[in-house]
């Protein structure tokens, strides 16, 4: 009998206590699961029947608008699309930034981190010089015409990272190929508006994003590409669980890594760049939203996944809230009230992070 050798005895003991770790699955935390699912559905309906009464005169009750034709017909014409828009671009953020966190393994990637975001911005840009005007004053084929331009700029974006990275074997060449990507075509984008003033302002609402021109038609277009997202993510859930314990454990399970990992990333592109073309830049959404899964359980990337959309449409749907009530009759930009939200949070991660090394 051949004699197994200490380091690789450890190793698998190493591997073995990994998968006994909270992180996958264990029958315990189905309960912890079903819980935390439904909480996050309550919460999801109850701020979207919040979001009905929100408007330019502040909180109204909907029971006093049921009798008025005209208010019901605004309800349902405009701040139900916008709100379950809100929420249904959160959550695509949600579940594009667990995917790049489990993908690249690392829990500070977010949504952008393929240059989608400067890809997208550099098509607004592009865009708005082509039709000379501002994205949200502008006839409804402009309007159209800007979300598409938004949209294939982040596609765009995220393949030539992938050119440039030459495939996805490796996962550090990648990330280091998103970040060339983004910043060069983010200087595109700012040179593009310095050489057109008139756009300045159009491309700033872009940047801090907005959800009050979600319409129906923006609702089912996310609600549809989420929906597959969804169900391709959860189906390939288990590179992710084997790409968190280590690349040669991953491969030794004989996981197709390239074409999965390919897969994983047009997840990452189209859930991003559906929500950018809609919304705008809105940010911390993908980055927090696992994160505050992760801070009140554990769970294999699947239930991750799925807990990270609710999460993700629950915080912008609280932040489209927000942003609405806050300074009504005027409106802050949703993004801004995220980018607070989530740096409050980041500061209060990091702080708690710091005690507990201190002890």
């Amino acid at each position: 009998m051949t004699p197994i050798s200490g380091s690789a005895m450890a190793t698998g003991f190493d591997i073995q206590a990994k998968l006994d770790s909270p992180s996958v699955v264990v029958p315990r935390q189905r309960g912890k699961f079903g819980l935390l699912l439904i909480s996050l559905i309550v919460l999801s309906i109850a701020l979207i029947v919040l979001g009905l009464g929100v408007g330019s005169n502040g909180w109204e009750s909907l029971l006093s608008m049921w009798q008025q034709s005209l208010a019901m017909q605004i309800v349902w014409d405009i701040r139900l699309p916008r709100t379950l828009g809100a929420w249904a671009a959160g959550a695509l953020l949600g579940l594009s930034g667990a995917v790049a966190q489990g993908l690249f393994r690392n829990p500070l990637a977010d949504p952008y981190l393929l240059g989608s975001a400067s890809g997208a911005s550099l098509g607004v840009a592009t865009a708005l010089v082509a039709f000379g005007g501002s994205p949200f004053a502008t006839a409804w084929v402009v309007r159209m015409g800007l979300t598409g331009a938004a949209f294939c700029g982040a596609v765009l974006a995220v393949f030539l990272t992938l050119l440039l990275a030459r495939g996805v074997q490796h996962t550090l060449r990648l990330l280091l190929a998103g970040v060339i990507v983004g910043v060069v075509l983010a200087a595109i984008g700012s040179l593009v508006t310095m050489l057109r003033p008139d756009i300045v302002q159009a491309m700033q609402a872009f940047m801090l994003g907005s959800t009050g021109y979600v319409g129906w038609s923006s609702c089912a277009v996310m609600l549809i590409v989420g929906g597959i997202c969804l169900l391709v993510s959860v189906a390939l859930s288990q590179v992710l669980d084997g790409l968190s314990l280590g690349e040669s454990t991953a491969r030794s399970l004989g996981l197709p890594l390239s074409q999965m990992r390919m897969a994983l990333v047009l997840i990452i592109a189209l859930s991003a760049g559906t929500a950018v073309a809609q919304t705008g830049l809105i940010v911390f959404v993908g980055l927090a939203a696992p994160h505050l899964v992760r801070s009140v359980m554990k769970t294999t990337h699947a239930g991750l996944i799925v807990l990270s959309s609710l999460a993700g449409g629950v915080l912008l749907s609280a932040a489209d809230i927000l942003s609405r009530w806050m300074i009504a009759p005027q409106e802050l930009p949703v993004g801004v009230v995220t980018a607070i939200l989530g740096g409050a949070y980041l500061l209060r991660l990091m702080h708690k992070q710091r005690r507990l090394e201190g002890q």
